[in-house]
């Protein structure tokens, strides 16, 4: 399992920050991605109301999820394939090893998936003598680089085209060392002709899910390299990583999805592959893997139904959240510390290993809100990071001075006439010794605040004073 370092999040986002590197490819994202979005989704007048079946799909589908994964397991088992059911990690890793040894597989192809990630499975099969192979562009140049994906969508968006040409100049060294590799069609072309020979070598390929469907067994990805499925058609036998929340009831439903999915994603009104897979391969089937696995994941996901976390369940890893995010796009996502980065990891993170192993992750946000409203799923993000607030205040996890911050100012606000006052007179005395240049530099208590930007000093009337005077003005009326 991926070692998470989530609380070192302050120290890994002041790493990011002067990272010329990422914030030159932060830049780009942040340009690209949501502008994308909002090309597609003008395209698309009901895409609102698709947003709307799409969260009502999900819904349904926690409040019966047991049904749903029975009758799923019931389809594959018709189909010739099998079902396995991990509690944990191990018990997950485990189960993959098993199939692994079982068919002698000394090298295994990949798709993207963030099960895979979460499970630490590449660092478990290497340590029995099987060589991972990542097959999408960016999981494997993350790869060479022995690092994590930054990103759930896009794996090396924090790197530059220099930085990956550097890498694939270490690691390709069979290759003419005069090869032109400039410009992004000579870095993909020669990724491809490396992992061409890999799909034919392997033994055995996993892939991810985005939905598993209860009605038919099958499992679908979405991809735009086309490895997904050269990783599932090829070797021995597929093996299928997922989630239990990936499940939709029906064919027609996860259409529904996915019309929402690949413009939230990426801009795109459908993905360029979109892969169903049932079951393995049939007699007089020209092509297919031998046998066909779906190893379910539970790790702490049935724990969060019935609870205010619930609605985190309904996410379908599009990465729209981070892709609007101003913090994602001012740290990049290793900052967050473990599998899932941005908004989306702010809530589900804690509530996977726990939120005293994450406890700066739901306040890593400036609740603008921008995650909630770009959401295809229409999940609160604010508002589950406020109740991991709470549990953080609750369980004595807040910073002290935090604490006693907060318990000063609520002494206050318990006291309303004291704490008008207080504001008024506090509020004048900034708006007086800040006349003269507008703003404050350096100001006691505000740090945090003043180091990487300036103070504006209050002008006009406190907040309380304008309400008051609106209410007075409405009794009037």
């Amino acid at each position: 399992m991926m070692h998470a370092t989530s609380n070192q999040f302050r120290a890994n986002a002041n790493a990011g920050l002067a990272n010329p590197t990422l914030q030159s490819a932060l830049a780009k994202m942040k340009v690209g991605f949501p502008t994308k979005r909002a090309e597609a989704v003008a395209k698309l007048p009901e895409f609102d109301a698709l947003r709307d079946r799409a969260r009502d799909i999900k819904n349904h589908v926690l409040e019966n999820i047991d049904w749903y994964l029975e009758r799923f397991e019931q389809r594959v088992t018709e189909a010739g394939g099998h079902v396995h059911w991990a509690r944990t990690p191990e018990e997950a890793r485990q189960i993959v090893l098993d199939i692994c040894q079982r068919l002698g597989a000394r090298s295994v192809t990949k798709g993207k998936s963030m099960i895979a990630e979460e499970i630490g499975l590449n660092a478990y099969l290497e340590s029995h003598a099987i060589e991972p192979v990542e097959t999408d562009l960016g999981e494997y140049i993350i790869q060479l680089r022995n690092e994590a994906p930054s990103h759930i969508i896009a794996p090396a968006v924090h790197l530059t085209k220099d930085a990956i040409e550097a890498d694939f100049r270490r690691a390709h060294t069979h290759l003419d060392a005069r090869r032109d590799l400039t410009e992004p069609q000579t870095l993909v072309a020669e990724a491809r002709g490396i992992l061409r020979q890999r799909y034919f070598q392997a033994d055995v390929g996993i892939t991810g899910a985005n939905f598993l469907i209860a009605e038919t067994g099958s499992s679908v990805i979405v991809t735009n390299e086309g490895n997904g499925d050269l990783t599932q058609l090829l070797p021995k036998a597929h093996v299928v990583l997922a989630s239990l929340e990936k499940i939709v009831p029906t064919l027609e439903d996860a259409s529904a999805i996915l019309r929402v999915l690949g413009r939230s994603a990426t801009g795109q009104e459908m993905s360029v592959y979109t892969t169903f897979s049932t079951g393995p391969r049939r007699p007089g089937d020209l092509d297919g893997p031998g046998e066909y696995h779906v190893v379910l994941l539970d790790n702490g996901r049935s724990a969060l139904l019935g609870t205010e976390f619930q609605e985190i369940l309904r996410c379908i890893r599009c990465g729209a959240c981070m892709n609007h995010c101003p913090v994602y796009g001012a740290v990049g996502g290793h900052a967050y510390g473990w599998v899932y980065p941005g908004p989306m990891g702010a809530v589900l993170t804690p509530s996977l290993i726990g939120v005293e192993n994450a406890k700066p992750l739901p306040n890593a946000s400036t609740f603008c809100g921008k995650c909630e409203s770009v959401c295809p799923m229409r999940i609160p993000l604010p508002k589950m990071m406020r109740h991991y607030r709470a549990r953080e205040w609750q369980r004595d996890l807040t910073p002290r001075g935090a604490r006693i911050g907060l318990g000063i100012w609520a002494w206050f606000a318990k006291r309303p006439p004291l704490y008008h006052f207080m504001a008024s007179t506090a509020m004048a005395a900034l708006g007086w010794l800040g006349r003269k240049h507008g703003s404050f530099f350096n100001l006691p208590l505000a740090g945090g605040w003043t180091a990487t930007r300036e103070f504006p000093a209050p002008q006009g009337k406190t907040f309380q004073e304008l309400w008051w005077e609106k209410q007075r003005a409405k009794g009037r009326s």
